[in-house]
């Protein structure tokens, strides 16, 4: 690195910041879908549920 100047250095530095912003910004994407998609699961699980099971009990001796 002794022969690397300090615009050349800028640069490097630069470009892995755009990298390392561009890989977060996929990632907070992927996060988000998946969030999304688990809320829609959670729902209709939910929603499938019949909300009377489980009020009740019976007992036979």
């Amino acid at each position: 690195m002794g022969d690397m100047t300090i615009a050349a250095m800028s640069v490097d530095m630069h470009q892995a910041q755009v990298q390392q912003d561009f890989g977060i910004g996929v990632m907070k994407m992927a996060m988000e879908a998946e969030t999304a998609a688990l809320d829609e699961l959670m729902e209709s699980a939910t929603m499938s549920l019949d909300p009377g099971l489980g009020g009740t009990i019976d007992i036979t001796v």
